[in-house]
């Protein structure tokens, strides 16, 4: 029985990285792709090799925290893994289907919520670690918006005296950039599913505590970055194009600022939604030069998505734990 459960966690957790990375490739080539630095193409390909590299580079702190924080070890059972991580998917799918960036870290955390709450009650829960969790989800967007702000100014008064030639070093400045993002990426958002699937090792007895296996890091790491090279055109098109008229000065800007703001959560333990991140980033960017060039509207509604997504995951994994319970003790 154990053995039919591992394997059907692994390959939800797979399942779950790939809908991960298919969806929020757009947060690392959409305005690469919309100030036309780059081909669709090569900049999928530089994004998914950088999200693959990643978790090698930077090291697994969020899968710690993602596998040990948020609830007691007791409270967690393969029936809650499974809810979890099934309860995210769908509402991957779910706003995949209208192109709205939203958070897979923000539906993975509901779903652990909702799920442990209706299995062991919500004293099993761990406040201090989900405080931790909540402050890098919400925080971050705001230092988006407000690092992308800043990094916009200053490049806007570093390049006051400029010839329109500054284009053509901004356009190329992209590349590197873009890829310093990717491995922000891959850094965040493949190690939640990497906590994941060790939980379900724990649980299940593969291993006495918590320590990422090298298979898991590297399936991981191999999943979101196919799902990165397939890539979400709805959602680039939202993130690329329906904000404002985005120009390689705006894509470099925004793609420095989430940069920092990822990768410096990353190291600390953080999982951010980097979806989050990087709109509000562009955001920030696009009200610095002009506040009246962007569609605030479209922020509304990612917004929405943002405020729903944990009750609505949380919703979701609750039910889908007293099925998959039921299942279980057949």
């Amino acid at each position: 029985m154990e053995h039919s459960l591992i394997i059907v966690l692994v390959t939800l957790a797979i399942i779950f990285d790939f809908l991960n990375g298919f969806q929020d490739s757009a947060n690392v080539v959409a305005t690469m792709i919309s100030s036309r630095a780059m081909s669709p193409t090569a900049a999928l390909i530089i994004a998914s090799v950088a999200n693959f590299m990643g978790p090698f580079i930077f090291g697994v702190a969020v899968a710690k925290t993602i596998g040990q924080d948020v609830a007691s070890p007791a409270s967690i059972t393969i029936a809650v893994v499974l809810a979890a991580l099934v309860g995210a998917s769908i509402w991957d799918i779910i706003t995949w289907t209208f192109g709205i960036p939203s958070s897979s870290s923000h539906a993975l955390i509901g779903g652990i919520v909702g799920a442990v709450a209706v299995g062991s009650g919500w004293q099993a829960l761990r406040l201090e670690g989900l405080g931790v969790v909540g402050i890098a989800l919400f925080l971050s967007p705001l230092l988006g918006f407000a690092l992308g702000q800043v990094v916009m100014r200053i490049t806007m008064w570093a390049v006051r005296n400029a010839t329109p030639k500054a284009n053509i070093f901004f356009k190329y400045a992209q590349v590197p950039a873009a890829f310093a993002l990717a491995l922000s990426h891959g850094t965040n958002d493949a190690q939640k599913t990497m906590g994941i699937i060790t939980m379900g090792l724990v649980v299940l007895g593969y291993q006495d505590h918590f320590v990422v296996p090298w298979w898991v890091i590297i399936a991981s790491a191999s999943a979101i970055a196919v799902g990165t090279a397939s890539g979400s055109w709805r959602i680039i098109h939202t993130l690329g194009g329906k904000f404002y008229r985005i120009r390689p000065i705006h894509s470099f800007t925004s793609q420095v600022s989430s940069m920092a703001v990822i990768l410096g959560a990353s190291l600390f333990g953080g999982p951010v939604s980097t979806t989050q991140v990087v709109s509000s980033s562009i955001i920030g960017v696009g009200a610095a030069q002009r506040r009246s060039q962007v569609r605030w509207g479209v922020m509304g509604d990612i917004l929405v998505a943002w405020f729903l997504t944990v009750p609505a995951t949380a919703g979701l994994a609750a039910l889908l734990f007293y099925l998959i319970d039921y299942l279980l003790s057949l």
